[in-house]
């Protein structure tokens, strides 16, 4: 009696254990399950293989120096903090400007400048404008970019994947609102023509096609032939009225002496 009593407490509690072990694996793989990331949208893909062919991980801890305009410029990266400034030389004053991942500040000659914050936010807004626009497509994952493949196209006898870019308001900058197009070569992963719409000053459009490609220590730099369409032109109409010659050319947008700069 006592060894059948014995052998039911036996395969209770053999019982009871394989139902919390069950239980405990359940719960191992319901956490899994959580922790699993998801898979990125295809925009997110190409736009990770853009940043990549350009440069990938150098942009990280990238310190590049180049003119542009007239203006002397560097870029500093340490990961997810940043300076960058500019120099130009007017007369006998020589104005720096520094931004960097929680300030902005202007020196005259070595001196300190006290700004509104409307000269703090328009200074600030210029000098990040050139880095971005220098630096792309490293800027493209931040988290207040949206980004939406929109379709393949072919210029040029060359097929593109089309991606449109639009900001959030909260670290989008003063013209979140603006959008923008990008077409990435599908064979070299680069950024080949680019457009945007703007909505100050009476709105406009741009279309930009990249030429000087040249990778400098690992980072590609290009230069742009900038072209000018009627405000009410949607961007992806841009590539067919390009093609066509009926785009005005309105400027060149050029980043000369590019430098890597020792540490």
């Amino acid at each position: 009696m006592k060894k059948s009593i014995l052998t039911l407490c036996i395969l209770a509690l053999t019982v009871v254990s394989c139902n919390s072990k069950r239980e405990n694996q359940v719960d191992a793989l319901k956490n899994d399950s959580t922790e699993v990331a998801k898979p990125l949208s295809k925009a997110d893909s190409i736009v990770n293989a853009a940043i990549e062919a350009h440069g990938g991980k150098r942009y990280n801890t990238a310190d590049y120096s180049f003119e542009f305009r007239g203006k002397k410029y560097r870029f500093q990266n340490n990961e997810n903090i940043y300076t960058y400034t500019s120099e130009i030389q007017t007369g006998d004053s020589l104005v720096k400007d520094i931004l960097t991942s929680d300030k902005f500040e202007r020196a005259i000659n070595g001196q300190k400048q006290t700004l509104s914050k409307e000269d703090i936010a328009k200074y600030s807004e210029a000098l990040n404008s050139v880095i971005y626009f220098a630096t792309l497509p490293y800027k493209l994952q931040d988290a207040s970019v949206n980004k939406m493949y929109i379709e393949e196209k072919t210029i040029k006898e060359k097929k593109y994947e089309v991606i449109k870019i639009t900001f959030g308001e909260a670290g989008g900058g003063k013209d979140f609102d603006d959008e923008y197009m990008y077409w990435i070569n599908k064979e070299t992963r680069k950024i080949d023509y680019l457009a945007y719409s703007y909505k100050v000053n009476d709105g406009g459009v741009r279309f930009r096609a990249a030429f000087n490609s040249r990778v400098i220590d690992g980072i590609t730099f290009q230069d742009y032939i900038n072209y000018e369409a009627p405000v009410t032109t949607e961007l992806k109409n841009l590539p067919q009225l390009y093609e066509q010659g009926k785009l005005k050319e309105l400027s060149q947008i050029l980043t000369e002496g590019v430098m890597k700069n020792n540490k």
